[in-house]
């Protein structure tokens, strides 16, 4: 991994409000995205020289009555922002996200709900489908709070699945969560009090204008800052063109980790997750993989608990029958008259001894008749 790479020296920020008015007024403006932005401020020297150069370079190339983002609609966007509670944070100031400031194309403001500082802090982002299965969410949920145990902060998207299951495991570690639209729009709906309670206990971060719906084309936008706040980035559940792979992707041309949890080749869910382990992505089956993985740079930053977790000791319940039970047993359902003639027992005593392991927490009962591993368990 080549970690944190170094991007472009990002422009003085501003120092007042005039400033911050011509900063965002240069940042809205039509046409302006991330790299320009940099590139003008570079050539330029300041948000308002720039802004004052825009209508010449536009007519340069070629689109006439070209007009620089109003004063008016900054000047509205920045009380709308006051009036949630929110900040501005602009690239290059002190409580800019620092990874952030470093990825190629970092967006010259975000707005921030809640605690800015969670942003600084080292962190993974978990990420992927939004029609998540159960155990999914459940792996998604044993990652986010062993890694927020371990000092690091839960960076996702705030979808539904994956995300929002990763986000509530998170909350007592820090949680980031990034919009694809303003940070006051939440999407999905049902998140919403999910989403109030990061802004209140961790932080809400978007680079779109207040009251800005999110549309398909921002989501790729928002991936690449997701996985731009991170250390690293592990995908639990993902198709193989899904947002979650776009969120890899970014990664990789972020110089970040990428890791995956592999899943049934028969779930179209664990395709993707499959094929980034089969193209060099870490395959990780616990938080223990991913504190191996980013030890070296987390121990730069302060984070100091990072050893593989002890295994749990072998559960006695069931005997040497459990035992046995347990060694056939993975997280994919197995039907439990399959195990019956795999053992080579009599109904009963394997019933019996499914639910010991079943109420020690060791097995977990699917629909259909099925029998699997408990996370964590084995």
């Amino acid at each position: 991994m080549t970690e944190d790479p170094e991007g472009p020296a990002g422009p003085e920020p501003p120092a007042s409000r005039e400033e911050l008015i011509d900063w965002l007024r240069l940042a809205r403006s039509r046409r302006v995205g991330p790299v320009t932005f940099l590139r003008l401020t570079r050539e330029h020297g300041s948000a308002a020289r720039a802004l004052r150069a825009l209508p010449g370079l536009a007519s340069e190339a070629g689109l006439r009555d070209y007009a620089p983002f109003p004063r008016e609609a900054a000047e509205a966007e920045l009380r709308a922002g006051a009036a949630l509670g929110a900040r501005p944070l602009a690239l290059g100031a002190a409580d800019y996200p620092p990874r952030l400031a470093r990825i190629p194309d970092p967006p010259p403001l975000v707005w921030a709900l809640g605690d800015p500082a969670l942003a600084a802090r080292p962190a993974v982002a978990l990420v992927g489908a939004r029609n998540a299965s159960a155990l999914g969410c459940r792996m998604a949920a044993r990652l986010a709070r062993d890694l927020g145990a371990a000092g690091f902060v839960v960076v996702s998207g705030l979808a539904r699945g994956i995300d929002a299951a990763a986000h509530r495991a998170a909350l007592d570690g820090g949680t980031v969560a990034i919009q694809a639209g303003g940070v006051d729009e939440v999407y999905p709906p049902e998140n919403a009090e999910l989403a109030a309670a990061i802004g209140a206990g961790g932080l809400r971060l978007s680079e779109m204008p207040m009251g800005h719906p999110p549309r398909t084309r921002d989501f790729p936008r928002r991936n690449r800052i997701i996985s731009g706040l991170a250390l690293g980035v592990v995908v639990v559940e993902g198709a193989l063109r899904s947002g979650s792979l776009i969120t890899a992707r970014a990664a990789l041309d972020q110089g970040r980790e990428v890791m995956a949890v592999p899943g049934n080749p028969l779930d179209a869910r664990a395709a993707g997750c499959n094929a980034l382990i089969r193209d060099g992505a870490l395959l990780v089956r616990d938080a223990g993989d991913v504190l191996e993985a980013l030890a070296p740079a987390a121990a730069r930053r302060g984070v100091i608990r990072v050893p593989r977790p002890a295994p749990a000791a072998p559960p006695p319940e069931g005997g040497e029958l459990g035992s046995r039970l347990l060694a056939l047993l993975g997280p994919t359902p197995i039907a439990e008259d399959a195990l019956i003639r795999d053992l080579g027992g009599r109904a009963a005593e394997v019933a019996a001894a499914l639910l010991d392991l079943e109420l020690a927490g060791h097995v977990l009962r699917h629909p259909g008749g099925g029998v699997g591993l408990a996370p964590g368990a084995g």
